[in-house]
């Protein structure tokens, strides 16, 4: 059945318009329904139980909550990425320490709360890991998320349309990849200053989300054709990056979407970040393999797409009867 050139305009508006309240939706419900679920937390001394029940009682939901010997074990929950906070009970009163480094929006909500249990402004609170002084509330780290997915599309965009061959895509793929991670913590640790830690290493990991990011969208259309770009744009930006909690925690997702954002490249990738600059590598197993598991799953499927598109082999041409002598 033809169609006519207005009827198609019409599909084509109707589409996008279907696809902008998409992205509206996807990029303003994590925002909008953010509330902490089952934030991990640990309490020490005397009263650790007490204040777990008043947590639970008045905040249901909103922690779960681990009890620890004492202050050192609640200090090292903090380092090895196992608890967000912690309180501890004194005679003095109650002291809560917080990771600033792991998530400052949850710093923050956890310095008002022990603002509340102290009655005193500002008193009673330490920051065991803090976050980098040049970047106090984070927004700088999550703004690293977007351009980087986006720069990472446009290049699995570019090798598809403008090189042929797997063997070159996959050498520009990890080319870009390299010189992506070396470039972009370059900006984020010398001029923006927004990301401390070893270079090398968070090159490495930058160098790592680039990939995972581009071989999917690369490996997508090598495999499936054109289709594949738009389908590693949706799942990678459309629901990847909304999803990702690199601006506030994957705890203070709407659930489960803040556990599936983890298992895609760009919630893996800040989460790892995090890990590597803060945390001297504790609880990067997680999100390392989830990266590594795209990237390799990217450049398979590339593999696949070179040998679709060889296509059958030329069948050899028919014998001419012999002629009788």
């Amino acid at each position: 059945m033809n169609t006519s050139p207005i009827q198609r305009a019409v599909g084509v508006a109707l589409g996008a318009a279907v696809l902008q309240l998409l992205m509206i939706l996807a990029f303003s419900w994590p925002a909008v329904r953010s509330a902490p679920h089952d934030v991990p937390i640990v309490t020490a001394g005397p009263q650790a139980a007490a204040v777990a029940q008043r947590l639970e009682h008045e905040l249901p939901g909103a922690f779960k909550v681990t009890g620890v010997a004492d202050e050192a074990a609640a200090r090292a929950a903090l380092t090895d990425r196992e608890a967000y906070g912690a309180i501890v009970t004194t005679p003095s009163g109650p002291r809560v320490l917080t990771a600033s480094a792991a998530s400052p929006v949850i710093s923050q909500q956890l310095t008002q709360m022990a603002q509340q249990m102290s009655g005193a402004r500002g008193g009673a609170v330490q920051d065991v890991v803090p976050i980098d002084s040049d970047d106090p509330r984070g927004a700088g780290f999550g703004a690293l998320a977007l351009p980087l997915i986006m720069s990472s599309l446009a290049a699995a965009v570019l090798l598809f349309f403008g090189v042929s061959g797997v063997g070159a895509r996959a050498v520009g793929l990890v080319s870009f990849a390299v010189l992506g991670g070396l470039g972009a913590t370059w900006l984020a640790q010398g001029w923006l200053s927004v990301l401390p830690g070893s270079y090398l290493l968070v090159a490495s990991v930058m160098a790592l989300a680039i990939l995972a990011v581009s071989a999917t969208v690369s490996g997508l259309a090598s495999a499936v054709g054109r289709a594949g770009i738009g389908l590693g744009a949706l799942t990678l930006l459309l629901l990847g990056n909304p999803l990702s909690g690199a601006t506030s925690a994957p705890e203070l997702l709407p659930q489960p979407w803040g556990e599936i954002g983890q298992l895609l490249p760009p919630g893996a990738a800040a989460t790892l970040l995090r890990s590597v600059a803060y945390f001297d590598g504790a609880g990067s197993t997680g999100p390392l393999i989830v990266l590594l598991s795209w990237a390799v799953a990217g450049l398979v499927l590339l593999g696949l797409g070179g040998l679709r598109s060889r296509g059958k082999p030329a069948e050899a041409p028919e014998r001419e009867p012999a002629m009788a002598s």
